[in-house]
């Protein structure tokens, strides 16, 4: 199917715009997951369908209970204390585990704090961790997840309950809203000492809630992608289905027409002139370029990607990329 779909005027409704975002914001995305639920249920998209209890029994992951020898039954599956015990053969039947645990990691540094269309990275980042928080949900999986800053960090553990949802949904919430509050990045100090900012350290905190069989949502701009990031990935996807959504804005990814433009941190201002077609030329190849480097890393660590733009609609961008990886 054509990832050039019609898009839904629907989706629309369910857009974050702006340089925050707000709780409501959040929750609202359940009714936006629900539009691509059915999407979902009906592609073969690990990490996007849930996958649930199989009623087959079998040898999986749960003990299901003890049960007389039958010819044909695994000889390995003999229980052989319980044989002694009732001097009959008896053997373990397992039940398939087929629930898949859903973490989401979320960037709400300082660097994603940043848009010129519609919303900041920030925003989008925020509102593509709730869509993929209540898919989870509604398809009956755990749910967990790390929101991280320049400075601290909340690890939520995966739990099936709703309460788990909206306790994850509000530290985002929470951490998207100090953004807003601080003026100096660079001065700002870790609530731990312990504490490194950046992708490599979230992912290895990321590590010790992610049990094999889990799938990771990671949701940055991935400036701050390095070496040992990229260890800690490998290492996640080696056992579980990892999927990283690059959050960019289109001024990142090409120059406005030749002008002179006010732009801000929020804090100072400055200009940016554009009138030079080479300087132009040059960054956007400069963003090519990164866009090729982080696509071959991930290709061959067998990570997918979503590619989510801030002037473009969230849902219908991940609708768009569930059509496409159909």
């Amino acid at each position: 199917m054509s990832a050039k779909l019609q898009i839904d005027p629907q989706h629309a409704r369910y857009q974050s715009t702006g340089a925050v975002i707000t709780l409501q914001q959040l929750l609202v995305q359940r009714h936006a997951a629900k539009t691509l639920e059915y999407l979902a249920h009906t592609r073969s998209i690990a990490g996007i369908s849930g996958l649930h209890l199989s009623k087959m029994r079998g040898r999986g992951i749960d003990f299901e209970e003890f049960r007389p020898y039958q010819p044909g039954d695994d000889i390995r599956l003999i229980d052989w204390r319980v044989t002694a015990r009732t001097s009959r053969p008896f053997t373990k039947v397992f039940r398939e585990e087929r629930e898949r645990p859903v973490i989401i990691a979320v960037d709400q540094t300082h660097n994603i704090y940043f848009g010129s269309q519609i919303a900041f990275k920030s925003v989008i980042a925020a509102q593509a961790a709730a869509v993929f928080c209540w898919l989870a949900i509604d398809n009956g999986d755990r749910v967990g997840g790390l929101v991280f800053s320049d400075v601290e960090a909340s690890l939520v553990r995966p739990k099936r309950s709703r309460r788990s949802a909206l306790h994850l949904l509000n530290q985002v919430y929470l951490y998207n809203q100090r953004l807003q509050q601080v003026t100096d990045p660079a001065a700002a100090l870790p609530v731990d000492p312990d504490f490194k900012p950046g992708l490599a350290h979230a992912l290895g905190q990321i590590r010790r809630i992610t049990k094999p069989g889990s799938t990771l949502y990671v949701i940055s701009d991935f400036v701050t992608l390095d070496e040992k990031a990229v260890q800690y990935l490998q290492q996640l996807s080696r056992h579980n289905n990892v999927i990283c959504c690059l959050v960019y804005d289109i001024l990142e990814e090409t120059l406005p027409v030749p002008g002179i433009y006010s732009i801000t941190d929020g804090s100072r201002k400055g200009a940016l002139n554009t009138h030079s077609s080479k300087a132009r030329l040059r960054y956007r190849e400069q963003f090519q370029q990164r866009m090729a480097t982080l696509e071959g890393e991930l290709d061959r660590l067998q990570v997918r990607l979503i590619k989510m733009r801030t002037n473009q609609l969230v849902v219908e961008q991940i609708r768009q990329w569930i059509a496409k990886n159909s």
